[in-house]
């Protein structure tokens, strides 16, 4: 199985029109566009019942202590762990596309609601649900796709990595604010091929220059 994308290359910059925050001079961080990327694929195995889509930061600091501080920096041997951006599930079989925009299209505060999305699909809660639970104006259930936002003082790119899956079976027996770790379990035994795209982003400006390019900020 193919899977490809005219929003980005593999291994190289996304733009912060896919992400939810972009560089700021004055605050670090603004808000951005928050669109979800294109992708289209081929090559699909027979007997494809369905779909699922995941992507994931294996690049998030496991300890808070410098995340975002003034004068200080995250250092890049600090342990990382999984943030989940994406967990879409149930795509019919014949789709052979995702549209720009198509599933996020701008920030929600309190997050996207779920479980039900376009296309016929359900997607599940990302991690920004756990991120902002301790956050008064924005906790709530972010169903759906919410893109890049990692420290503005990390000293790595992260690496946003899309996972395609053809399932054997047509549907996940999922219910509510599932996880991208309860898919990734639920899926074990039930794929026929899988393919990646992986695209980086920072919001750290010493970085932005030499390792995102000027189609990100």
């Amino acid at each position: 199985m193919k899977l490809a994308s005219l929003s980005f290359s593999d291994n190289e910059a996304l733009s912060e029109r896919y992400a939810f925050g972009r560089i700021d001079p004055q605050t670090h961080v603004a808000l951005a566009d928050n669109c979800n990327p294109q992708f289209s694929w081929d090559d699909v195995p027979d007997g494809t019942a369905s779909f699922v889509l995941i992507c994931h930061d294996p690049d998030v600091p496991s300890k808070p202590d410098d995340v975002n501080q003034e004068g200080r920096l995250v250092p890049a041997d600090l342990p990382r762990v999984d943030f989940y951006h994406w967990v879409l599930i149930d795509l019919a079989p014949e789709t052979r596309e995702i549209e720009e925009g198509a599933f996020s299209n701008g920030i929600t505060p309190r997050g996207k609601g779920g479980p039900l999305a376009p296309q016929g699909a359900r997607q599940g809660v990302n991690s920004y649900t756990d991120w902002f639970a301790a956050d008064h104006d924005m906790s709530g259930d972010y169903f759906g796709y919410d893109g890049p936002c990692p420290p503005w003082n990390d000293s790595i790119p992260h690496h946003y990595v899309f996972t395609l899956y053809a399932l054997s079976v047509p549907r996940l027996e999922l219910e509510g604010a599932f996880t991208g770790a309860d898919v990734l379990a639920a899926i074990k035994g039930k794929v026929l091929a899988q393919a990646s795209l992986t695209g980086t982003y920072t919001l750290n400006p010493d970085l932005a220059p030499k390792q995102i390019g000027t189609t990100s900020a």
